[in-house]
């Protein structure tokens, strides 16, 4: 399990995690990632990032007020 802190990216995180997704984080690992979410968009383009990517999404949730949390992990 690895976690990636893309807080720092504010809105513009999505091509960073999917550069992970795609060609840094090792198979069969769960990845949990943290950004800011501000209106709450980000949470349905991140889940659709995570299947774009060939993961699976086991979890997403509100981390404190700003904050969200997802995992996910690839199977194959």
């Amino acid at each position: 399990m690895k976690r990636y802190d893309l807080r720092h990216l504010k809105d513009d995180f999505e091509p960073r995690m999917k550069e992970i997704l795609l060609n840094e984080h090792p198979a069969k690992e769960s990845a949990i990632f943290l950004f800011e979410i501000g209106d709450f968009t980000p949470i349905q383009r991140s889940a659709d990032l995570v299947k774009e990517c060939g993961y699976e999404l086991y979890n997403s949730l509100k981390f404190n007020e700003v904050d969200w949390t997802i995992v996910c992990k690839k199977e194959n």
